[in-house]
């Protein structure tokens, strides 16, 4: 009888120890290492621009759009291409190991695809591995911070608000039921337009998620760079000005009524909306040194540290590339095309 009893306790303490040293497994595999202070996922340039490309740690992160958008890895010089996964992806993030960005689509080619949605955030290692939902919500545009991701979260009866999700997924906070784009911030500072009774220049304070007014300007998409403000001047026709931090003046970078832009090295690259005469273009911070890049009528602009890529408005192939600084030499991302090919006959 004894012994039928230290037999039983040995199976509850041996049951007991195998749970607890399970949770404790369970915990430190799903623990998320902490990123460096200061980390920011993407430029505020690419993430207006859909986040197709991001680069961290000297590897380019993007959707090849030969493939449906797929994710890739490459070196900046556009060796090493490397397909990471199926998905169909946007709002590429990096930080730390880790690689976060919008699923746009169904990973899945099954018949049945239309019945299950993989729509949501993800994170996955930089080798692709390791894939995890985040959330299901629809984010409009994601930027990381730190470990937040702050993302536009939308809902077919509230709208747009802005939420920040911990890269764990353990807390998630609604920072403001207000539509704030998040893409834009420099030293822990969001820059954010209003979109509700104004569109004044705000400033979110990533510490404490405290929101104050800036400037009581009227402008679009902010992105701030250096000791400048750059934005969409909307009461005068959209022409791209920058606001200065250090004493609030403005100046007017061009007078051409912009559609989207992005600054990449010297240069700031954006599509010039006209009827007659659509271009892509560049100039200097400053605004001098006009140059076309392309005729006709570009989006999807987005930045590495060695070429910038776009392709034509509504269309997802050819992308086109220039180097960032140096001679304006526009050709084709063939690289990224032969990789697609590959792939797609694997």
């Amino acid at each position: 009888m004894k012994s039928t009893k230290k037999n039983i306790i040995i199976l509850i303490l041996t049951f007991t120890i195998l749970i607890s040293l399970l949770t404790v497994y369970t915990f430190f595999r799903g623990r998320i290492p902490e990123n460096e202070p200061g980390t920011v996922g993407n430029t505020a340039g690419n993430l207006n621009n859909r986040g197709l490309y991001c680069e961290d740690d000297g590897k380019v992160y993007f959707a090849n759009a030969y493939d449906n958008y797929s994710l890739y890895s490459m070196n900046p010089d556009e060796t090493e291409l490397k397909k990471l996964s199926n998905s169909q992806v946007e709002d590429i993030n990096a930080g730390g190991h880790y690689l976060y960005y919008f699923q746009t689509d169904s990973a899945s080619s099954s018949d049945f695809s239309f019945i299950s949605r993989f729509n949501g955030i993800y994170r996955t290692k930089k080798n692709g591995n390791n894939t995890v939902c985040l959330t299901k919500d629809t984010a409009v545009l994601t930027l990381l911070v730190d470990d937040y991701l702050y993302y536009q979260h939308y809902d077919s009866e509230e709208g747009i608000s802005l939420h920040k999700l911990k890269t764990d997924k353990s807390k998630e906070i609604v920072v403001t039921d207000d539509n704030v784009n998040p893409a834009s911030i420099e030293n822990g500072i969001i820059y954010f337009n209003g979109t509700g009774n104004d569109h004044y220049l705000y400033t979110l304070n990533t510490y404490d998620d405290s929101i104050q007014t800036l400037w009581d300007g009227n402008l679009l998409n902010p992105v701030a760079y250096g000791d400048y403000i750059y934005y969409m001047d909307v009461p005068n026709n959209y022409r791209l000005c920058r606001y200065s931090l250090s004493d609030g003046s403005t100046q007017v970078v061009t007078e051409d009524r912009i559609d989207c832009f992005n600054i990449a090295g010297s240069y700031i690259y954006y599509q010039k909306n006209d009827v007659e005469n659509p271009a892509l273009k560049r100039v200097t911070l400053d605004g001098q040194n006009e140059e076309i890049i392309r005729e006709g009528n570009h989006d999807k602009i987005n930045a590495t540290s060695n070429y910038v890529y776009f392709s034509e408005f509504n269309l997802p192939v050819p992308v086109y590339k220039t180097p960032v600084n140096g001679p304006v030499n526009v050709t084709t991302f063939d690289a990224a095309l032969t990789a697609a090919e590959k792939n797609l006959k694997k």
